[in-house]
């Protein structure tokens, strides 16, 4: 098929299989912590107010594990991510490297 081993052909056959499969990517762009009055008392107009700083670097989450980082950009009126960093796979969410 590709002129590679056989071994070589079956791994990036597999490789090939899984690339259309969807996958749900999460950006974390804070965290606080409310109590429950706090949440019940929630209406439009309410500012939520979270733990990060404009700028600061936004986890990317891939099946509950962190791939990479990034900073809020706007695009055409929508929201997205610039990735920054791509992590390594020993990093935990909310990790941050010195």
């Amino acid at each position: 098929m590709l002129g590679l081993e056989p071994e070589i052909e079956e791994i990036f056959h597999h490789i090939k299989f899984i690339e259309d499969v969807p996958l749900l990517i999460n950006v974390e762009i804070g965290r606080t912590k409310k109590t429950v009055q706090d949440v019940l008392n929630l209406k439009k107009g309410t500012i939520v107010e979270f733990d990060k700083v404009v700028g600061e670097p936004m986890d990317i989450v891939v099946g509950n594990r962190l791939m990479a980082r990034g900073e809020i950009v706007v695009v055409n009126e929508r929201f997205g991510v610039r990735i920054s960093e791509v992590t390594r796979p020993d990093e935990k969410i909310g990790e941050r490297r010195e």
